[in-house]
């Protein structure tokens, strides 16, 4: 398995900065998921350096330009890319992570439980089915989910007006942002480093949603 060293070494593309237990803690996470992807097929990523580059690089690329405060949802959490990872990188964001596989919820509890992480609520529903209050989130997030133009209507009623809502999407994907009808203002696109074709496009939530939404 990795040792810290060698995942800051994987990471350093991405520039971030990690203290020494944030390392660990990625080890952690990341010994878990090798091991559970062995049981239940949690990314079809299998070699560890590339885990460490594709899913908390790119998780963690975040971090370098946006600071998430307060509360974040995580939509489609799957291993927990993005929204558990960066839990590790803001100790103090409240998570709320839906993911409707049950073998996928046990992983990322088991993950929260062997990181020590506090404030991690994983839940069922898909965003669809999630019955959260209007407003009540600073930050959501989804990656490699498909059905953008029925998600950001959904995720930006639940997101705080100034809310953050960042999406890790293809090329391909992010040019038809603007065409969805929604109450996000799209300001930021983060071309992910050792990546082609992926980026992080970045929005915010305007004071008035549109419509019915």
């Amino acid at each position: 398995m990795l040792t810290e060293d060698q995942v800051a070494r994987l990471l350093a593309p991405f520039g971030l900065q990690l203290t020494s237990r944030q390392l660990g803690l990625l080890v952690t996470y990341l010994e878990l998921l090798i091991r559970w992807n062995r049981r239940i097929n949690l990314t079809s990523v299998r070699d560890p350096e590339e885990c460490v580059t594709r899913h908390f690089g790119e998780s963690l690329y975040l971090a370098r330009w946006v600071e998430l405060k307060g509360t974040s949802l995580d939509i489609g959490s799957g291993a927990g890319f993005p929204g558990l990872a960066l839990k590790i990188a803001f100790p103090a964001l409240s998570v709320t992570l839906l993911e409707p596989v049950a073998k996928k919820r046990a992983f990322l509890k088991e993950v929260a439980r062997a990181c020590g992480m506090e404030a991690v609520e994983v839940r069922a529903e898909r965003l669809e089915d999630f019955e959260g209050a209007p407003s009540s989130f600073d930050a959501a997030t989804s990656r490699a989910v498909g059905g953008l133009e029925r998600l950001i209507p959904r995720a930006a009623r639940l997101l705080k007006p100034g809310g953050k809502l960042a999406l890790w999407l293809t090329q391909g994907q992010g040019k038809g942002l603007r065409q969805i009808e929604s109450a996000i203002e799209w300001r930021g696109l983060l071309s992910l480093p050792l990546a082609r074709e992926r980026e992080i496009r970045i929005g915010t939530r305007k004071e008035n949603l549109p419509g019915n939404y």
